[in-house]
């Protein structure tokens, strides 16, 4: 198949493209910089112009499939620009793809679309849950708002699936990048000790998910995708941190109304003295981390053919192999 993806130069784009041109596809990537372009080529795709946060019309090449991997993603800060990213964005590449002659559009959705603002432990959640598109957090609220738009359009000729991960974990992963200075400042606290069940996804997993989502599944479907290993968050973090030669022995522990109102301020101060990035507790951190958070792939596993073949052993040993590089 010609098949076009997003975000190729991301955690999972990096690890998506080199599996699927080795699978014989011709793969193109989208990228709004001529930067890229090398480390693309290098990947196994050819670079097409594009940039999701203009208003300018997206000229693609013909494809057969899209897989939109590609997000705006922020834990604090103004609604507008992740809004025009993620939601606006998709809805025009869309439009993008079947122009091109895209026949299926495989959307990288997120598992925290079924979070709500209150903070409610979700256990073992599946597909039937409620949404939160407007979440107050602006990064799920888009994710939510984006995905209602794939799946409203799947029709024939176009089959429109959601893939939804959990936390996205694998070497290079921004969250296990930042662990070993927030362990080592002291700056790394758990949230009621981290004693609570926590969804994740190797990266590794979600390319195996995409490759099916490919191959099978109804259109107009969202899919629940996660490892098979279930785990606690600190059992979690205790993973990543020893892969990196790290203790969580040492670390703290704050009862969640306090991380959440911690997160709440820090919030407000970002926001009023305008200060860029994000702050370093937030009180969409503290949602998307801080509360029980497990779901059932279960359907994906049934219909999309999903095993999760890489291991949580598997996985970090990935990190021992980055470090030694």
């Amino acid at each position: 198949m010609k098949i076009l993806v997003t975000g190729g130069t991301g955690l999972l784009g990096g690890r998506l493209i080199p599996r699927l041109s080795g699978d014989g596809h011709q793969v193109f990537a989208l990228t709004r910089s001529a930067s890229s372009h090398a480390k693309l080529r290098a990947l196994g795709a050819h670079p097409v112009g594009g940039d999701l946060e203009s208003s300018s019309p997206l000229p693609l090449p013909e494809i057969d499939a899209l897989v939109h991997a590609a997000a705006l993603f922020r834990f604090s800060g103004p609604r507008g620009p992740i809004f025009r990213t993620n939601i606006e964005g998709t809805a025009r590449l869309l439009t993008s793809a079947e122009k091109a002659g895209a026949r299926t559009f495989v959307h990288i959705s997120a598992a925290g679309v079924i979070m709500d603002d209150a903070g409610t432990p979700i256990r073992d959640a599946d597909e039937s849950a409620p949404t939160s598109p407007n979440h107050f957090s602006a990064y799920l609220a888009s994710k939510c708002q984006a995905e209602t738009i794939v799946l409203a359009a799947n029709k024939p000729g176009l089959r429109t699936l959601a893939l939804r991960p959990p936390a996205l974990w694998g070497p290079g992963d921004p969250f296990s990048r930042a662990l070993p200075q927030a362990i080592n400042s002291g700056r790394f606290a758990f949230i009621d000790r981290g004693d609570y069940a926590f969804a994740t996804c190797h990266v590794d997993n979600v390319v195996e998910a995409v490759q099916c989502a490919l191959e099978r599944g109804e259109g107009g479907r969202a899919f629940f995708i996660t490892d098979q290993d279930k785990l606690t968050f600190r059992e979690f973090i205790a993973g990543l941190a020893s892969a990196q030669g790290l203790s969580i022995e040492k670390l703290h522990s704050m009862p969640y109304w306090l991380a959440v109102n911690l997160g709440r301020l820090m919030d407000t101060v970002w926001a009023a003295t305008r200060m860029e990035g994000d702050p370093p507790m937030s009180r969409s951190m503290m949602r998307m981390i801080g509360r029980e958070f497990s779901v059932n792939d279960a359907a994906a596993r049934r219909e999309l053919g999903y095993v999760g073949r890489t291991s949580r052993t598997d996985g970090l040993r990935g990190y021992g192999e980055v470090l030694l590089s």
